[in-house]
């Protein structure tokens, strides 16, 4: 069985777009700049030969004439002649002699080579030689020859030799003398181009220099940006459930170290869930074991022959049972005040109060009465808010002598908003007072009065749903005031109150 290939690192694959695209860019710019080199130099040459046919002229009008030549009439106005018409001379007796007074005076500069031909043949080179000869390649000879066979002054670009030349090929022939010449100049490409391939040369050197160069310099510079992403992978191979400590260590103020900042918040929150939930079925074991070893311990002791041990047996499992109802309704509570989404919307302070009041006052064995109304608009989920005043003031009823009054209120102020319930019970000792809101815990410590714990650890959740608090403070007179503390974002200025005609603005009951 073949092994999977190995997957390519993105060290490498970052490193390899880079390159890539630098590859790319010195390719276009080195091709650009080549081809534009290329031309220029091909057109500084094709004005060169094309010059020729002008200083054919020359040596016409310069040299003496013959007088055995046959004057003929010649437009004095003309500056040169049409570059598809052959090449005209009445100032020599011959065309031999024409030729060889062009080739004489019209000396080849380096890299370059002409040549007459007369007839089909080579009559005329230059005597000296600065350029290149071509009279010994009878092929390009041939070739000039049947181009210019019609008197058509030509252009070409031709191999000679080892040699790539460009050439101008310029029909003549001079009154009288039936014969047909032909002057031929060229130019060696190879050699004119030579310093553009030169300068290719050089720039493709350099440019493979600085690929190499970007290759050491990415290579480090990319290990150094994906460092953080490697602790990442190792720090998240190291976490397992017995051991969550592990962080990163953010380097410098970029979007990696704020990636790890963000990562590391994360693993905090994952952590803290975790010992929540560590803590939770701690709790649920402990609470779980009370009511299980009860109802276990009467079981085993009942006589199964006595009715009245029956009984009792009987109800004190049933009442027990009936207790982990409650936990487990109690948990499953918890669990989804924690986390599920809430539904925020517009709350009217002083409906909410009153409809609070409605509820609160069916609870017996109480005066119940409502202390100060706020007046005001606040976002929130109403059901959950309700809840948890709901669990205060039934917290309240509980730990309250039967008959003593408990009060609730509400405000809206520029701090936020409030709501909170003020019984005259035993109260909270200050001691006590940072852990009553954790899960099955109570004030003392005392099970003497029945629930599960959770009741303040539901509250508190809610609240923070909310991003506000819960507090406890001292009643005057003695007894306990649970309070729920919304933030200011969540309080708006005072809901306007349509009186006929005329918005009335209403002032926020402090």
């Amino acid at each position: 069985m073949s092994r999977p290939p190995r997957p390519i690192s993105a060290r490498v694959r970052i490193l390899g777009a880079i390159l890539g695209v630098a590859c790319v860019g010195l390719a276009l710019v080195g091709s650009v700049t080549f081809i534009v080199q290329r031309e220029r130099v091909l057109d500084e040459v094709d004005s060169r030969l094309t010059s020729q046919i002008e200083r054919l002229r020359t040596v016409a009008e310069e040299a003496v004439p013959d007088p055995r030549a046959t004057p003929t009439a010649t437009d004095e106005s003309d500056d040169a002649e049409p570059a598809d018409e052959s090449f005209t001379s009445e100032a020599f007796a011959d065309l031999r002699s024409y030729l060889r007074s062009v080739v004489a005076r019209l000396v080849p500069a380096r890299n370059e080579a002409s040549m007459a031909i007369i007839d089909g043949e080579v009559a005329f080179v230059p005597a000296t030689l600065s350029g290149f000869n071509m009279a010994d390649d009878p092929a390009l000879i041939e070739r000039i020859v049947a181009e210019t066979a019609g008197g058509v002054i030509t252009q070409g670009t031709a191999t000679s030799g080892d040699r790539t030349i460009r050439y101008v090929a310029i029909p003549t022939s001079v009154g009288g003398d039936d014969s047909e010449g032909i002057y031929v100049r060229a130019s060696d490409l190879g050699a004119e181009l030579q310093p553009v391939t030169a300068s290719l040369t050089t720039y493709i050197i350099a440019a493979i220099a600085v690929l190499v160069a970007t290759g050491v310099v990415g290579w480090f510079v990319t290990g150094r940006l994906l460092r953080p992403i490697r602790d990442m992978r190792l720090t998240a191979d190291a976490i397992t459930l017995a051991d969550l400590s592990p962080r990163l260590t953010p380097q410098g103020d970029d979007e990696i170290a704020a990636m790890s900042r963000t990562v590391n918040s994360m693993l905090d929150r994952i952590q803290g869930s975790v010992s929540v939930q560590q803590q939770l079925l701690d709790d649920v074991r402990h609470e779980l074991k009370t009511p299980l070893t009860i109802v276990r311990g009467h079981l085993e002791l009942m006589d199964a022959h006595d009715a009245n041990d029956v009984e009792l047996a009987r109800q004190i499992g049933i009442t027990e049972l009936d207790r982990l109802a409650r936990l487990v309704e109690d948990i499953d509570l918890l669990a989804a005040v924690e986390g599920e989404s809430y539904v925020m919307r517009d709350i009217n302070v002083g409906a909410f109060t009153a409809r609070i009041f409605e509820l609160v006052a069916m609870i017996p064995d109480h005066e119940w009465s409502v202390e100060q109304t706020g007046t005001g608009v606040i976002i929130g989920d109403e059901d959950r808010l309700l809840q948890a005043w709901l669990q205060l003031a039934d917290n309240a009823a509980k730990y309250t002598p039967s008959g003593a009054p408990i009060e609730i209120g509400s405000a809206v102020t520029p701090e936020g908003a409030r709501f909170w319930v003020r019984d005259h019970g035993p109260g909270i000792p200050p001691a006590a007072r940072h852990r009553i809101f954790r899960r099955f815990d109570r004030a003392g410590g005392k099970r003497s009065v029945g629930g599960s714990g959770l009741g303040l650890a539901i509250v508190d959740a809610i609240t923070k749903g909310h991003q506000g608090s819960c507090a406890v403070t001292d009643t005057v007179g003695g007894g306990a005031t649970f309070t729920i503390h919304l933030p200011p974002g969540s309080a708006a200025l005072p809901a306007p109150v349509r009186a006929g005609d005329v918005v009335l603005q209403r002032e926020a009951v402090e």
